[in-house]
């Protein structure tokens, strides 16, 4: 995106002190933000077709619909805005099923602005990498198990199910890089655009969710093998 032509981000916050001085902050980054303070809001902000939003600031505590809830709703209409998701200090639980339902990341409260830009920036960059044409069939075998990554649908241990973005973003990266060791400073920066060296539990988050999908003991994987004190191994 050029000065011109910004990319643009919502900001879900009800803290309407916080939520200004983020939109602050990111306009001096050359990001145009715009705020709302009530899931209500956000879902019709995101409902109005033109201009589209490119991100969105997610914070899990709201009033009426919360976070979850947006996030919940928005995947289900088909939308697959990239979502960072703002959360509280041991909200452990929240973290997992923001995820769980189509968040791409979390950032925990209280955090500094520039961890911020780091996530928006990583994620949007990977979400670009992620609309070029894959070096691998996009339909992905995985046992007796499948996923496919055009229509971001899979045959799982659970049955059918839908698969998120970021999901898919990281089957495709395992997927170009059969039987290889991929370190985590590795998966993070290919699959969330982080530096090498960011810390989070994202990643392995995902990974256990993967497991669960498609190994039949997830508790002794025999596709997504844990390499201890380097990273992960996919073979499918």
């Amino acid at each position: 995106m050029t000065a011109m032509n910004p990319i643009r981000l919502l900001i879900v916050e009800d803290d309407v002190r916080l939520a200004r001085g983020l939109a602050m902050n990111l306009a001096l980054e050359d990001f145009s933000a715009e705020t709302v303070h009530t899931g209500e809001a956000a879902l019709d902000a995101l409902a109005a077709e033109e201009p589209p939003f490119d991100f969105v600031v997610l914070d899990i505590m709201l009033p009426g619909i919360d976070g979850l809830e947006v996030c919940r709703l928005l995947r289900d209409r088909g939308n697959h805005i990239p979502i960072l998701f703002l959360t509280a200090k041991g909200s452990d639980a929240d973290k997992v099923l923001g995820l769980h339902i189509g968040g791409d990341d979390y950032l925990t409260k209280p955090f500094v602005v520039e961890e911020l830009m780091v996530r928006i920036r990583g994620i949007l960059r990977r979400t670009e990498w992620s609309s070029r044409p894959t070096a691998v069939d996009p339909h992905i075998s995985i046992g007796q198990f499948d996923a496919n990554l055009v229509t971001m649908q899979a045959r799982t241990v659970q049955g059918e199910r839908d698969l998120t973005e970021r999901e898919v973003i990281l089957l495709r990266y395992f997927a170009e890089n059969e039987d290889k060791v991929l370190q985590r400073g590795d998966l993070l920066e290919h699959v969330w655009g982080y530096a090498f060296d960011t810390s989070t539990r994202t990643l392995d988050t995902f990974v256990h969710r993967l497991r669960k999908y498609f190994e039949a003991d997830p508790r002794h994987p025999q596709h997504f093998h844990t390499v201890r004190g380097v990273g992960y191994r996919f073979t499918s």
